[in-house]
């Protein structure tokens, strides 16, 4: 983690005042390189809906519908990626996205990291940056829905389980 924490404060993605949408859509930083390639965090990029489903395979996610795939990346906030560039080939290897009501909360969706690159930090760091991001546009609450097995490594990151005893509740259709 360490490695990957070093190039990551390197980065200072937003230095100006402008409408938060605006300047995530077009900053691409690279945060990590090693010999044979690099590791780019995205903002708000052009996301091919398939490869993403194919990183939510590698990940034992649930197919859902394409269509319906980029209508949630289409509505979300604030969209964050990590890509694996070797030789000039792209591959995904990170994804986070943030749906908002743009003033007081946040909700983090959909965050995975590809199984060869987990237990490497990236993870940790594509939160902390949602989480960085968020706050630098003065949302302070920020929730997001974990199964049980992710559930200590987001409390490593200060995300609290049940706090005041608030508990979500959900509505399916019968």
């Amino acid at each position: 983690m360490n490695t990957w924490t070093k190039f990551f404060r390197q980065s200072s993605l937003i230095t100006t005042n402008m409408d938060c949408r605006e300047v995530l859509t077009t900053v691409v930083v690279n945060i990590a390189s090693k010999e044979d390639y690099q590791l780019f965090l995205s903002f708000n990029p052009a996301i091919n809906i398939h490869e993403l489903e194919q990183l939510y395979d590698l990940v034992g996610w649930v197919r859902r519908p394409p269509r319906k795939v980029q209508l949630a990346i289409n509505n979300s906030f604030l969209i964050l990626t990590l890509y694996l560039e070797k030789q000039g080939y792209r591959e995904l290897v990170g994804f986070a996205r943030a749906i908002s009501d743009h003033a007081f909360n946040a909700t983090i969706w959909d965050m995975a990291i590809h199984p060869d690159f987990q237990h490497q930090g990236l993870g940790s760091i594509l939160m902390r940056k949602i989480i960085q991001e968020l706050r630098y546009v003065e949302i302070d609450s920020i929730t997001l829905f974990a199964d049980s097995q992710s559930i200590r490594f987001y409390s490593k990151l200060g995300f609290i389980v049940d706090p005041l005893n608030i508990k979500g509740m959900f509505w399916y259709p019968q």
